[in-house]
């Protein structure tokens, strides 16, 4: 996320009304086996970007341009997951499971997670070859010990990926590699909660090695979860008196929260990931990317302080998309290059 966005975002938190909107609530029909119900809840605003009826900014307004830099083509994209600190194996199964729900070969009921990256793959190269639809995990490494300590800076998570390559399990992989780096909640990294969710960028030879793709996501669950597990925690002030918190469709707050940071930051990641490719704005050190331009929206008609209508199962759980295995997850839309709007498989218009 930019920081600019970043920063308009703490803006808006800080002068929401504290007045309570009752849910737009109507039946859905679908093959799941509960009774789920399409709603369109009040809460804080992600971001103040777009004022438009379906929160889905402006196309004479977003001048989001192509700077001939690569993009992620090559088939698969190989992810490799570092897991840096403590984490329960239920904690792993959410994540993996939704980046194994991405590839079209995932058998997930519609909306899908497959079907939302769609939208990623239709960013091309200056050849014109598209973003990759497959994405596999091709190799975990954990790093349970905390080798770089519990406070971490941008920097110092470069030293976490540059252990785990120099380590072997993971290869150098410059063409199709993704190297996600993921902290438990009792690790701080430099800006979290107070400007970033979670960043990308790529990795710098003096540090690594090598030139390779990279993001970083955290768990806030413990850290801020109004912030970063949104909207599945609200501002504390709000408690009584403004809209309440969704519920988590697999249970974990601070895991939910942060299946839409990963998805934000792999969108950016297979669209920028030399931060030359797609990207608006005149700064490349903080473009705004595919994923920062519909943070806050998950579903049609959102804005105002609606996120948009998603699904809600008969436990009460809230999801736009599924995964594979039954999952169901809550990720935020992303801006279309052929719509020049935010797009999500959830649009009921």
């Amino acid at each position: 996320m930019s920081p600019l966005l970043a920063l308009l975002y703490s803006i808006s938190l800080l002068h929401l009304s504290h007045a309570t909107t009752s849910p737009q609530v109507q039946t859905l029909n679908t093959d799941q086996p509960d009774q789920v119900l399409m709603v369109n809840p009040k809460l804080p605003p992600k971001n103040t970007l777009s004022d438009s009826k379906k929160f889905e900014g402006s196309s004479d307004l977003v001048n989001l341009r192509y700077h001939m830099g690569p993009v992620l083509s090559s088939t698969p994209i190989n992810i490799y997951l570092i897991w840096y600190g403590q984490w329960s194996q239920p904690q792993k199964h959410i994540i993996k499971d939704f980046i194994n729900s991405i590839s079209p070969s995932a058998k997930a009921a519609s909306p899908s997670v497959s079907e939302w990256w769609q939208t990623v793959s239709l960013y091309t190269d200056q050849t014109g070859a598209n973003v990759s639809r497959s994405i596999i995990i091709a190799k975990e490494y954990t790093d349970a010990r905390y080798s770089h300590g519990t406070g971490l800076t941008r920097l110092s998570v470069q030293e976490v990926i540059a252990t785990a390559v120099k380590a072997a399990p993971f290869p150098v992989d410059h063409k199709n590699g993704i190297y996600l780096i993921l902290t438990s909640q009792d690790v701080t990294v430099q800006d979290y909660c107070r400007a970033v969710c979670g960043f990308h960028y790529f990795t710098f030879p003096s540090m690594v090695g090598y030139t390779l793709p990279y993001a970083w996501v955290g768990n806030s669950g413990k850290q801020c979860p109004e912030v970063c597990a949104y909207p599945f925690a609200v501002p504390a002030y709000m408690a009584g008196g403004g809209p309440g918190a969704l519920k988590a469709p697999n249970g974990d707050v601070g895991v939910d929260g942060m299946i839409s940071v990963i998805g934000h930051e792999l969108a950016e990641l297979a669209t920028n990931p030399l931060v030359n490719a797609w990207y608006a704005g005149e700064d490349p050190t903080a473009p705004t990317e595919i994923g920062d331009l519909c943070e806050g929206l998950y579903g049609t008609g959102g804005g105002g302080g609606y996120i948009g209508q998603v699904m809600r199962d008969s436990q009460g759980r809230t999801y736009n998309v599924n995964g594979r295995g039954g999952r169901r997850f809550l990720i935020q839309w992303l801006w279309s290059p052929v719509l020049k709007a935010c797009a999500g498989p959830n649009a009921t218009d």
